[in-house]
């Protein structure tokens, strides 16, 4: 082997070493692959483990009503649980007559799902909170079996919550994660970790096909933490920087 050949290798090797430390991925974990038997189980990942695996149950008896008032004030700030989620997730914030609570307008940049910058405008809105476990879905893994309190405190419970581009949010529907990840793939690992926190916290049981996908999806990402709290200061995480 030529000189020019050893040192045309090593320079590729240090360039390859350099992305992977700035990018912190994988072209694989970019796109949500596995990174190898080997991978280490990382917290998220972990806790897919502790979830109680069980099949779908009947939607019988299902009514968004059964969850409670639509965007209750759950913490008595005096703002519903949507302006809530709003004035978190949005920038550029602005308030209707001069207060501090109802969100007239605002920019998602980015929205999580899609990557796309979406305005907020009260009443002519692109913007939906979206529940990432659906409360259809929790209704048919164990909520149909809760106290009423439970199902309030769930439905309006910050970790549950994202302000989203209402396209995608419209298409998701009440899927899981066997049937549904947001069109961006570099937020899927964030999405599907937040979706096995809420779960664990209260009880909510997956099906085996939503228990591989979401092992799938955070084998690519096995370092990825596994969200806690989620209250009205805590930025919506994402897993790879844009």
């Amino acid at each position: 082997m030529s000189r020019r050949t050893t040192g045309a290798r090593a320079a590729l090797l240090l360039a390859l070493v350099v992305t992977g430390s700035v990018t912190g991925c994988s072209p694989q974990d970019k796109a949500g692959g596995s990174s190898g038997p080997d991978a280490k189980a990382g917290p998220a990942l972990a806790a897919v483990d502790t979830l109680t695996v069980k099949g779908r149950a009947p939607k019988t008896g299902y009514d968004r009503d059964r969850f409670g008032s639509p965007w209750a004030d759950t913490d008595s700030n005096g703002c519903g649980t949507r302006d809530d989620i709003l004035k978190r997730d949005l920038e550029d914030v602005k308030y209707r007559d001069g207060g501090d609570c109802e969100v007239s307008s605002g920019a998602l940049s980015p929205d999580p799902y899609t990557g796309k910058d979406v305005t907020f405008v009260r009443g002519r809105s692109q913007v939906d909170i979206d529940h990432l476990v659906a409360l259809s879905d929790a209704w048919q893994k164990g909520a149909g079996k809760w106290e009423p309190s439970k199902r309030i405190a769930f439905a309006n419970d910050p970790l549950n919550l994202l302000a989203v581009d209402a396209g995608p949010n419209r298409g998701k529907g009440d899927g899981d994660t066997a049937t549904w990840l947001p069109p961006d793939k570099g937020y899927r690992c964030a999405y599907v970790a937040r979706q096995v926190a809420v779960k664990k916290k209260y009880g909510v049981w997956v099906t085996g096909a939503e228990r591989d996908a979401m092992k799938r999806v955070l084998t690519g990402c096995p370092e990825e933490k596994l969200p806690a709290g989620g209250g009205p200061t805590a930025a919506p995480g994402r897993f790879h920087a844009r």
